[in-house]
């Protein structure tokens, strides 16, 4: 029987890689808690939650490469430090039964507040919260005997992209005209991520072993201001550019004496309200692949949106 390809969860990024990895003439099987995942005839779903030893050890048999993209049930500190350790756990120990590599999406939580652009040392420092999860997260990859790489990726966009800063708080809100208000300011430059490339990525490492072990980042085009990129989805979407205003951060953080959702989101603010650039170059030499140009990887959103 052929190798297989395991992708735990049907979000942005799992739903991407496995029609990546299908296109490609790969055989994947995608878990989730639902069943849900892409429809493609390289593509099996199955009703699997990723914690359970036991499920996830037989669904993984003759798996060459584990993607796990699965992320906490709700956006805060505490859920994350009570799920995901122990799923990552599992996950790592099922692939070293089983022979295969971890491949993990990762975010830039961990590098804590910048000073400078992000580059491929400098992860893992941050502490306390979601950040310090994190760190954590990473440090046990470190420490596990199982094979693993971590991409990291800047704020996602792209087709699929739902619960995101450049998700549905952004696209499909500028195509309708409507006022936005967006985090922190308007004018610092700031990386986004096009989930393809990310997906490209972490499969290319998946297949490379003087790759594995490593922190890599995902190819990510040159930075724009929120406006820049506000104006961008209104001109490829052919609508005019709409009214913009922001949020103030510690705004945010008073109001987060009375939200926990606008406290947790506070806590990231750091990234809208100053510089937060990714170097992704080092990255992109060693992959051999370049970040897909803004202007195209905003049609393609915008398409899907529409």
């Amino acid at each position: 029987m052929s190798s297989i390809h395991i992708v735990t969860g049907a979000g942005p990024v799992g739903s991407t890689l496995a029609l990546q990895l299908a296109e490609a003439g790969e055989r994947v099987r995608v878990l989730t808690r639902s069943g849900s995942g892409p429809e493609h005839p390289l593509v099996e779903r199955r009703r699997v939650d990723a914690s359970d030893r036991s499920a996830l050890r037989e669904a993984c048999e003759g798996a060459v490469s584990i993607y796990h993209c699965i992320h906490g049930s709700r956006y805060e500190a505490a859920t994350w430090r009570a799920e995901l350790p122990a799923a990552e756990q599992v996950v790592l120990d099922v692939a070293g039964e089983v022979g295969a590599v971890v491949v993990f999406p990762e975010s830039l939580y961990s590098y804590g507040v910048v000073e400078a652009p992000m580059t491929e040392s400098g992860y893992g420092r941050a502490s306390g919260g979601k950040l310090g999860v994190r760190s954590d997260l990473l440090a046990a990859r470190g420490a596990h005997t199982t094979p693993t790489v971590s991409v990291a990726a800047s704020d996602f966009y792209g087709p699929r992209v739902r619960t995101a800063h450049a998700g549905e708080r952004l696209v499909p809100a500028v195509l309708a005209g409507k006022r936005l208000w967006l985090v922190g300011s308007l004018d610092q430059p700031h990386s986004f991520t096009y989930v393809p490339d990310l997906a490209r990525a972490m499969i290319t490492v998946a297949g490379r072993e003087e790759l594995w072990n490593t922190f890599l980042l995902a190819p990510t085009a040159p930075p724009v201001t929120q406006r820049e990129l506000v104006t961008q989805v209104a001109r490829t979407g052919g609508i005019a550019v709409p009214r913009m205003g922001a949020i103030p951060v510690g705004l945010m953080r008073a109001l987060g004496i009375v939200s926990s959702a606008m406290r947790e989101l506070a806590e990231t603010g750091y990234m809208f309200d100053r510089p937060f650039v990714v170097d992704s170059s080092r990255s992109e030499a060693l992959l051999d692949q370049e970040p897909t140009p803004l202007a195209e990887g905003l049609k393609e959103t915008v398409r899907w949106w529409q």
